[in-house]
């Protein structure tokens, strides 16, 4: 499961926009919008949240689920190799 705080702050993260998340993963802008806009748990079509998902990864950013293995626990991401963040356009 990935939660609409988690899109938001992998966003953050690798310095690009909803427009650009929606390109990487291969779904509309208003699918991306719907789910941030979401809260608690992201709910929508099972393929579509891989792709989300998927996008995510392939940009080098984990996904941190409840009871993942992380310094302080719980949810939220990060990055798998450290680095300044990518900005879009760079």
């Amino acid at each position: 499961m990935i939660t609409s705080f988690q899109m938001r702050a992998a966003r953050a993260l690798l310095g690009i926009d909803q427009k650009t998340l929606a390109e990487l993963a291969g779904v509309s802008l208003p699918t991306i919008q719907r789910m941030e806009a979401s809260t608690g748990n992201v709910r929508g079509v099972v393929e579509t949240l891989m792709r989300v998902v998927d996008a995510f990864e392939r940009a080098g950013v984990e996904l941190i689920g409840e009871q993942a293995r992380s310094e302080s626990g719980g949810r939220g991401v990060r990055l798998k190799e450290p680095g300044p963040p990518r900005r879009v356009g760079a």
